[in-house]
């Protein structure tokens, strides 16, 4: 019984240190048959190679795009041309000569001229906004005027029809654009004409000895909408004649019923 007993204990210490010792030795079997943990992990080495691959890659295509968009040497010549012509145009006055007519700057002296207003400037604008851009660049250069407080001869087409029937006549074509200004006279042209001559400057010499108004003056009669209600018709348009009983149309208002402001376009 003894050795009986001795070999079970022998033989129970035995099968535990069997089976690890064969479970490691086969982990270690099925790791040595197949790739080692290693190879899974790429080295920095191999990395680095890969990945100046791709970035030369990417750099041929960026070689091969910018080449096809690159601007033809031709076109930035003549751009350049065109840039060196209009710099050439916004010459001062001085380095123009005496025959430089700066009532017309940037155009050529067309000679037309508004006669009775050789002692004012006129400005011919709308107040409706139907284009929207004809209604800035009315806006603009009435406050360009107004920034210098002059006294403005304004005349609003959309109040009335006879102002569009002038500035047609002396322009001399039915279309016309807005606004048109006339200075001393003389024509000088529309929105960007006056831009341009108050960022050079010239605006305000040309608009030196012009009568000022006072800092912050508005009309009290008017508004400084140039216009008011016709007092003989009350804006009727109609009057009533006592010889012949009837009514008939008021002489003294447009056809809107309205005159000029008596206070400030006297």
């Amino acid at each position: 019984m003894a050795e009986f007993e001795n070999s079970m204990e022998f033989t129970g210490k035995s099968k535990p240190s069997t089976m690890a010792s064969s479970f490691f030795n086969r982990s270690l079997t099925i790791h040595s048959s197949k790739s080692s943990p290693k190879d899974f992990v790429q080295s920095p080495s191999r990395f680095y190679n890969s990945f100046e691959s791709m970035k030369g890659k990417v750099k041929k295509l960026c070689n091969i795009f910018e080449s096809s968009k690159a601007p033809n040497k031709s076109v930035l010549h003549e751009s350049q041309s065109q840039l060196l012509t209009q710099a050439s145009k916004l010459k001062s006055v001085k380095s123009m000569g005496p025959e430089y007519n700066r009532y017309t700057f940037g155009f050529t002296n067309t000679g037309i001229r508004l006669p009775g207003t050789e002692d004012r400037i006129v400005v011919y604008f709308t107040s409706l906004r139907g284009v929207r851009r004809t209604f800035e660049d009315c806006y603009a250069v009435r406050m360009i005027f107004r920034g210098f407080r002059v006294w403005i001869d304004e005349r609003d087409i959309s109040m009335d029809a006879a102002y569009r029937k002038e500035l047609q006549s002396v322009l001399g074509e039915k279309n016309v654009s807005l606004p048109q200004v006339f200075i001393r006279g003389n024509h000088v042209g529309g929105a960007e004409v006056i831009k341009q001559m108050f960022e050079t400057g010239e605006l305000a010499k040309v608009l030196d000895g012009f009568p000022r108004r006072p800092p912050g003056f508005v009309c009290e009669a008017c508004g400084d909408v140039r216009f008011v209600p016709c007092g003989n018709c009350s804006g009727s348009r109609k009057v009533f004649d006592e010889d012949e009983e009837v009514l008939k149309r008021c002489l003294e208002c447009n056809e809107n019923g309205l005159i000029r402001c008596p206070d400030c376009c006297s």
